[in-house]
């Protein structure tokens, strides 16, 4: 595998090349491709922490693995470029978290995808379910599994004109919604643009609550316009609240924890132009943290996420031994793209 130049930014549905993390893919078998990826030394979003820079985000490495669902699915199986692509349902783990220490170098990792299951409908095959081992330097650093689907950009139109139009709102959206943001040092972050939240607040049950904060000028979560909120910006507010729900209940001893489980699934498109809620329930000894995204009532997305301080100490549902989230059934959609 090489590492001395990404694959091309279109494959991988991104428009900045410095947002390109794969470098190399090739096909070993039927339902098998190799891929290799490169991690920066310093990301101005995944490695924006409070803390000191010693491991690279978990987030970061399943983004190089949702980087690579594009590949499969264009280089491999004859996708069109043009066509829109579905985020289902998303888990991942971290079995060693020493494996994901940065060095004085940019982090080679090699990514090893396999097709689990091919969903077909008439008009031929429509989506993945895809298994993905991650080492770097020869070590386990993370496993994750995605469900994904796609469509051609004219059932697209159809699809996301037709939940606009029930919803009352117009085709494309006016303008995302703002708000002010939670202080930046409470989700763990220096720079205050990569807030996602609203300041949480109690919900009275034991849990919390605050609101996604859109910023389609962000230059990684709004890498090039979609019209709506895409899935990982769904997954960043849901780690973000989950971590001052945590530390708020003594789970957690500081907000720069490192995501090391996650199991989640999406139910519908979260419109960017309409208030879209973040819920906590309540913060359990032992367990990963539950999260819930609402728009008008109506259930977006779901997630549970443990954390590992990155001394190692583990809080939730899984740490540096690596207990894998259970399997999200293939259930609702969201956008990727």
């Amino acid at each position: 595998m090489q590492f001395t130049r990404t694959l091309p930014k279109e494959l991988v549905h991104r428009a900045a090349i410095a947002e390109v993390f794969l470098t190399d893919a090739k096909r070993t078998g039927e339902d098998e491709v190799l891929l290799a990826a490169q991690l920066p030394r310093l990301h101005a979003f995944h490695d924006d922490t409070l803390a000191p820079r010693t491991h690279h985000d978990p987030f970061l490495v399943l983004e190089a693995c949702r980087q690579a669902i594009f590949v499969v699915a264009h280089r491999y199986l004859d996708v069109p470029l043009g066509h829109k692509f579905l985020l289902r349902a998303v888990e991942s783990d971290v079995p060693d978290l020493t494996a994901l220490t940065t060095g004085t170098t940019p982090t080679e990792a090699v990514i090893a995808a396999r097709i689990e299951e091919r969903l077909h409908s008439r008009s031929g095959m429509t989506g993945l379910r895809l298994a993905f081992t991650v080492t770097v330097r020869g070590r386990p650093a993370l496993s994750a599994r995605i469900d994904y689907s796609w469509m051609r950009p004219q059932d697209w139109d159809r699809l996301r004109a037709g939940q606009r139009s029930a919803l009352g709102l117009s085709r494309p959206p006016v303008a995302p919604l703002g708000g002010p943001c939670a202080a930046a040092a409470a989700v763990g972050r220096r720079d205050p643009a990569n807030v996602v939240i609203s300041p949480p607040r109690p919900t009275g049950d034991g849990g919390s609550e605050a609101r996604l904060v859109v910023r389609t000028t962000h230059p990684t979560l709004y890498d090039h316009w979609v019209d709506h909120v895409p899935g990982m910006l769904e997954l960043e507010a849901c780690r973000q609240l989950a971590l001052t729900a945590a530390v708020a209940s003594g789970t957690l001893r500081a907000p720069t924890a490192l995501p090391v489980g996650l199991s989640a699934r999406f139910h519908r498109f979260a419109e960017m132009d309409l208030p879209l809620v973040c819920r906590t329930a309540p913060v359990l000894p032992g367990a990963g943290v539950e999260c819930t995204l609402h728009q008008l009532g109506t259930p977006v997305a779901e997630a549970r996420i443990g954390f590992a301080d990155r001394d190692g100490d583990t809080a939730g549902l899984a740490g540096a031994g690596g207990t894998a989230p259970g399997r999200m059934p293939r259930t609702g959609r969201t956008v990727l793209t």
